[in-house]
């Protein structure tokens, strides 16, 4: 377990808002913020090049308008600073994140018709970071609003423990209900007008996979009985089925392998309309 929430920030609306997000998650579990910047070419283009101390000097001045920003919003926050010089920002970022809980960064990702944009640097990191990444809009809910659910996208025939226990960890600090989503595709049969499902047959899948679905979170009930369970199994691709879940959820929780994205957490990172949290696993 980590000692502390992890947020990235340049200064984005995005970066803000991946902030206090991560703010509101320190909190949460009752650990510090670290609140960091990492250097890229991109901060020499705001520099008198006459003054090459002016690059950091602006580089400190947007990370202390930050934090000041995100301690008037978050009062009793533990809060640290630091800039990440090494050039190579998702590097940068993994690297620091090795001894954090989570780490948060801001996402421009849109919606499934609106177009393709998650900051390159967040899916980097994501995909090569050894803890839990949160992709956060810009966009927030507002203070008051009932706390949305959780959802997490489940592969029954190979769930893995670490993104089941992140979900029902994220589902129980919030007081929130936990919807387990799992995707599924019925056997196709063709016919004059292509391929279509047997209707008899498709009923029989549904109850199978609707059972896995069962099976599979039985553990995870009896050890958090005090999260409530909405058990989703439907007809279409697994990262379709948590996307079309995703909308006024608090958190959307997926997984990935080791060193590598995987089309589900791509797709769902791409197309939520949630934060998103990739939690990597075995």
């Amino acid at each position: 377990m980590g000692t502390f929430v992890l947020a990235g920030t340049d200064g984005s609306a995005e970066s803000t808002a991946a902030a206090h997000w991560a703010a509101d998650e320190a909190l949460r579990r009752g650990l510090a913020l670290r609140l960091v910047h990492a250097w890229t070419w991109e901060d020499d283009l705001h520099a008198d090049p006459s003054q090459p101390a002016s690059v950091r000097t602006l580089a400190e001045r947007m990370l202390a308008d930050t934090a000041q920003q995100v301690r008037e919003a978050h009062p009793g926050l533990e809060l640290h600073t630091g800039l990440l010089t090494g050039g190579e920002p998702a590097a940068d970022l993994a690297a620091a994140a090795a001894d954090a809980e989570l780490l948060a960064v801001g996402s421009l990702g849109l919606g499934r018709f609106e177009g393709l944009l998650v900051g390159s640097i967040g899916l980097d990191v994501a995909a090569r970071c050894e803890v839990p990444v949160v992709l956060v809009r810009a966009a927030q809910s507002q203070p008051g609003e009932a706390p949305g659910e959780v959802v997490v996208g489940i592969d029954t025939r190979a769930p893995a423990d670490a993104v089941v226990d992140f979900a029902f960890r994220a589902a129980e600090a919030r007081g929130a209900v936990l919807r387990a989503v799992h995707g599924w595709t019925p056997p196709p049969v063709w016919g004059y007008a292509g391929w279509v499902a047997p209707e008899t047959e498709a009923e029989q899948f549904r109850v199978l996979e609707a059972e896995l679905l069962t099976q599979g979170l039985g553990a995870w009930r009896a050890k958090y009985p005090q999260v409530t369970v909405v058990e989703d199994s439907r007809i279409g691709s697994g990262a379709g089925a948590v996307v079309d879940a995703s909308a006024g959820a608090a958190l959307v929780v997926v997984g990935r392998r080791r060193h590598r994205l995987g089309r589900v957490a791509h797709a769902v990172s791409h197309h939520a309309k949630s934060p998103v949290a990739i939690v990597p696993h075995d």
